[in-house]
C-alpha cells in the first residue's frame, strides 16, 4: 500500500490524517449559500474580511433587529469548532444552528472563516480570527449591518470546541491591545478544546470504557500536534491554559463568562477547571457554568431538538440579554 493512502490517525465519522499529512474530511463540506429564513425571519450574508488570506465571515441579521432602526443589539464573534481542520462557517451544520440562535437572541452574528490545518497550520486560524475581531469592533469596519444596528458596548465573542480554544485565546489578547479597541462584553466557551499531557479521572474512565461517542484519548492525543506542527506538545499553554507558566485567566478582557459542558464529553473535566481557575485567579467578572447531563461533544449542534439543546439555548439567549 503506497504511503500517502495509509491512515495514521483519525476520529472516526469525522476525519482522516493520512501519513504523508493530508487530511480527508468526512463532515463539514455541504456548505449552503446565503439567505433569507422565513421561518426563524433572519438574513444572512457572507462577507471576505482580507482579499490576501481569504478571511471572510457569514452575518445574522434578524428581521426584528432590521425592524428597529431606531435600537441597537449585540454582536456575537463566533468561531466554529472542528479540531481546528474541519467544519467551516458556511457548512448546513453551523448555518442552521446559528440563525436558530440570532432568532431568539435577537443578536447579531459574525460567524468567522479562517483558515483550516493542515494545509494551514495554527497559527494561522488565531490570527484570522484576531483579525476578524478587530475587523468587527474597529470604528473602520464599514458593514451596513452591524454600522445601523450593532451595539458596540455588547459585543460578545464565542466558539464551540477548538472555536471555544480560540475564542479564550481572542479575549486574552484583548488587553495587550486595548488602544483603539472596546472591550468585549461577554465570552460563551461551549465544550471548549482543551488539553493536557497529565490524565483527568473522567479521561482514564473515558479511555477505559469509551463512553463518549464522539472523541477518544487516543485520538486528542494525536490532534493538536498535527494541527501545530511547531508546538511543545499537549502542555502547550495554547491547548493548556492551566499549565505552569501560562497567563493568568485574571487577563480576560471581558465583563462576564458561561462555560458550557456535556456529561458524556472528553472535554468536561477541562471545562470545569477553566470554570474554577477563572474564579479562583482574581478576575474581576461574573462566571457561570452549565453542564449538560447525559450529553456528548456539541450534541446541540447534531441534536438541537432534544431537550438538553432547547435547554441550553435558554442559557445562552439569557445570557446574551
Amino acid at each position: 500500500m503506497a504511503a500517502n493512502s495509509e491512515v495514521d490517525w483519525q476520529v472516526p465519522g469525522h476525519f482522516r490524517v493520512y501519513k504523508d499529512g493530508h487530511i480527508e474530511r468526512l463532515v463539514g463540506t455541504h456548505f449552503v449559500q446565503p439567505t433569507y429564513d422565513p421561518i426563524y425571519q433572519v438574513s444572512s450574508k457572507d462577507l471576505t474580511i482580507n482579499k490576501e488570506t481569504n478571511v471572510s465571515a457569514r452575518l445574522y441579521l434578524p428581521k426584528q433587529v432590521e425592524n428597529q432602526p431606531e435600537k441597537k443589539f449585540p454582536v456575537l464573534v463566533y468561531y466554529h469548532g472542528g479540531g481546528f481542520c474541519i467544519e467551516s462557517a458556511f457548512s448546513s451544520l453551523y448555518h442552521n444552528y446559528l440563525i436558530s440562535l440570532s432568532s431568539k437572541a435577537n443578536i447579531i452574528i459574525v460567524s468567522v472563516e479562517y483558515r483550516l490545518a493542515p494545509e494551514h497550520p495554527l497559527p494561522a486560524g488565531y490570527e484570522d480570527s484576531w483579525q476578524a475581531l478587530q475587523w468587527v469592533v474597529s470604528e473602520s469596519n464599514d458593514d451596513a449591518w452591524l454600522q445601523n444596528h450593532a451595539d458596540f458596548g455588547r459585543v460578545f465573542v464565542g466558539g464551540d470546541s477548538a472555536g471555544g480554544n480560540i475564542a479564550h485565546h481572542m479575549v486574552m489578547k484583548i488587553n495587550g491591545f486595548s488602544e483603539g479597541m472596546k472591550l468585549v462584553k461577554g465570552m460563551v466557551l461551549v465544550h471548549p478544546y482543551f488539553w493536557g499531557v497529565e490524565r483527568l479521572e473522567c479521561e482514564i474512565e473515558k479511555a477505559g470504557n469509551e463512553s463518549s461517542k464522539v472523541l477518544t484519548v487516543d485520538a486528542v492525543d494525536k490532534m493538536w500536534p498535527s494541527v501545530c506542527p511547531g508546538t511543545s506538545g499537549n502542555d502547550d499553554d495554547r491547548i493548556n491554559p492551566f499549565v505552569e507558566g501560562a497567563p493568568s485567566l485574571a487577563g480576560l478582557g471581558c465583563d462576564k463568562v458561561m462555560v458550557c459542558v456535556g456529561g458524556k464529553d472528553l472535554f468536561k473535566g477541562r471545562g470545569r477547571i477553566y470554570y474554577e481557575k477563572l474564579k479562583s485567579s482574581g478576575w474581576n467578572g461574573m462566571v457561570e457554568f452549565v453542564e449538560s447531563h447525559g450529553e456528548d461533544h456539541c450534541f446541540h449542534l447534531f441534536n438541537p431538538g432534544c431537550d438538553k439543546a432547547l435547554e441550553m439555548m435558554k442559557c445562552l439567549v439569557d445570557f446574551f440579554n
